[in-house]
């Protein structure tokens, strides 16, 4: 009776690894040593592309080696900010996961995050765009670092151009604000696209783009959406004068009938607008619908220089990580140039590492997309490196969302930010322990 319960008790596995304890110890060897846990989240879907190479590339490091073993657990992706946020709170945060460049100091400033600066060499970060170094900073420590940057350009089409006498645009020769309205205008008037421009709008309200996209052209027109400085308040800035003006110029593009609120997203492969301001995400199905009519064309100098957003998902490591050696061996690896070629050839974003980028057929010197990373270097700003950003980017969406269907472009700037600064002034400022 005992015995029969004390069996079940342990269960076949139990037995087992009690007899193995047992053969060890009868032949005098040390029982073997279990490895070392290192769980990790992604906020990618687990049937996208992007996620069957992430975890392959956990899988190749647990057969590599046996010290640490990377297990991938569920995390919920539909809003993945708050999903960490409330994990935090629990306790629950795992080793490793990946975050949108624009939210560390979101995370990074209640301590969700340990900096990573004691694991990576000089020669390693030498390698590594500064733009990426950069969305992976908060106060002067790295937090993260990802495998890939991003790129926002113009996309035409150059049948369309020609059809027009479009002088096609350069770094060194872009088009200003006047030259760019007139080229509208010509595509308007030739009657040959149902519209000439489209500014993603459809991807406006409820995600990131918007910020991501259209805070360039204020920065453009010379404001921004905070003040960089200490304070970062954004009275006298997301609602100043240029920013004003930045956004009735971009309100005259949509009431002029240059860009539409109902765009689709293959309004440029269906040969519907000849000019599509958006990512780099957008090559494969465009370069698909229009071959060598597709061009990559830099964003228009609205009087301040190009500017261009940038930041994308990037790895860090949890402050409650009980193996944070592990959790940075195996983020080393997805980071090492092989790991980000291989990420990058399948989902045809800027590779993260100056070795990666020259093997890349896309950005790589002479290849179509080369424009995106001078751009990024000619002209990437940073979304605000402030806990606020979440407050930021929602506030300026619903604001320009708002006065592109026909609200008043200073009433809805300010009321922006205005709530911006009270999220500011309710957590203090965010004084940085």
């Amino acid at each position: 009776m005992n015995g029969a319960r004390g069996g079940r008790r342990w269960g076949r596995r139990g037995r087992a690894a009690l007899a193995a304890l047992l053969l060890c110890a009868v032949q005098g060897r040390a029982a073997p040593v279990r490895p070392i846990l290192v769980t990790a989240w992604t906020h990618s879907e687990p049937e996208s592309p992007e996620y069957v190479v992430v975890k392959a590339a956990a899988d190749a490091f647990n057969r590599r080696q046996h010290t640490y073993r990377v297990e991938f657990l569920p995390s919920m992706r539909r809003d993945f900010a708050a999903w960490v946020h409330h994990q935090a709170a629990n306790g629950t945060l795992p080793c490793l996961f990946d975050i949108d460049g624009p939210y560390l100091a979101e995370y990074a400033w209640p301590q969700y995050l340990q900096p990573i600066d004691r694991f990576v060499s000089r020669e390693m970060l030498d390698d590594f765009l500064p733009s990426v170094i950069e969305q992976g900073r908060y106060q002067g420590r790295l937090y993260s670092l990802g495998q890939f940057e991003s790129g926002l350009v113009l996309w035409g089409n150059l049948r369309y151009l020609r059809a027009v006498g479009a002088r096609v645009p350069t770094l060194k020769a872009p088009w200003r604000l006047d030259e760019f309205e007139q080229v509208l205008a010509r595509l308007a008037a030739s009657g040959k696209v149902a519209y000439p421009l489209t500014m993603a709008f459809y991807n406006g309200r409820g995600d990131e783009f918007i910020t991501y996209a259209y805070a360039p052209i204020l920065q453009g027109f010379g404001d921004d959406l905070i003040d960089r400085g200490p304070h970062g308040t954004a009275r006298g800035v997301l609602d100043g004068p240029r920013s004003v003006a930045a956004v009735r110029r971009l309100r005259h593009w949509f009431d002029a009938g240059w860009a539409s609120v109902r765009d689709s997203p293959d309004d440029l492969e269906k040969g519907r607008v000849a000019l599509a301001w958006n990512g780099h995400w957008h090559y494969p199905s465009a370069r698909k619908a229009l071959g060598r009519d597709l061009v990559a064309l830099p964003l228009p100098d609205f009087g301040r220089g190009i500017k261009t957003g940038m930041g994308s998902w990037a790895w860090a490591i949890s402050s409650t990580c009980p193996a944070p050696d592990g959790a940075w061996a195996f983020m080393a690896d997805l980071l090492s140039t092989e790991g980000i070629v291989r990420m990058t050839n399948l989902n045809g974003a800027i590779p993260a590492r100056r070795s990666a980028l020259r093997r890349s057929p896309l950005y790589g010197a002479g290849g179509p997309l080369s424009i995106a990373v001078r751009q990024l270097a000619l002209g990437g700003v940073p979304r605000p490196v402030t806990p606020a950003y979440g407050t930021i980017s929602q506030a300026f969406r619903n604001a320009i969302v708002n006065i592109m269907t026909g609200a008043d472009t200073e009433t809805e700037l300010r009321k922006a930010a205005d709530r911006i600064d009270r999220e500011t002034a309710a957590h203090g400022g965010y004084p940085y322990p």
